[in-house]
């Protein structure tokens, strides 16, 4: 079960691109079921997400090594963040994704930081930080209606 979750179902398993593939999967998916209506679901979501990702790659680490391509699930539940509160339309899914990859691979802001954390906590808060980073940015541009 931990190999099937941290991998986002299969999507590390690709190789190189893991990472943005499920990310990207996460976003399409993310549209698809709430462009019609925003739902209270997607916080239970979230944290369904975040933690059975902290537990799952804590739990693989010993097999494949310190914070493995193949483990996805993180870029999954940083997207996740990236996307609450903000409308649901193609423009802010799309700037949501493109605002997490840059934080998550740059890594700014004691980002990289986190990564130094034990275990799961921290292949997940780096990305779980850079989807917080994403989000207030996105919250910021909605507010001043710049975007």
């Amino acid at each position: 079960m931990h190999k099937v979750v941290a991998t986002g179902l299969g999507i590390g398993y690709m190789g190189k691109g893991g990472g943005t593939v499920a990310a990207a999967v996460c976003a399409v998916a993310w549209y698809l079921l709430f462009a019609s209506g925003y739902d209270p679901i997607v916080f239970i979501v979230t944290a369904l997400v975040t933690v059975l990702g902290v537990w799952s790659a804590g739990e693989v680490e010993p097999f494949w090594g310190k914070d493995s391509s193949r483990v996805v699930i993180d870029e999954v539940a940083g997207m996740c963040v990236s996307l609450l509160f903000i409308p649901v339309t193609i423009g802010y899914v799309a700037a949501a994704f493109v605002l997490f990859r840059f934080f998550d691979i740059v890594k700014p802001l004691y980002i990289r930081r986190t990564e130094k954390l034990p275990k799961g906590w921290g292949v997940m808060l780096d990305d779980v930080v850079a989807g917080i980073y994403a989000n207030i940015l996105l919250q910021i541009w909605i507010q001043l209606n710049l975007f």
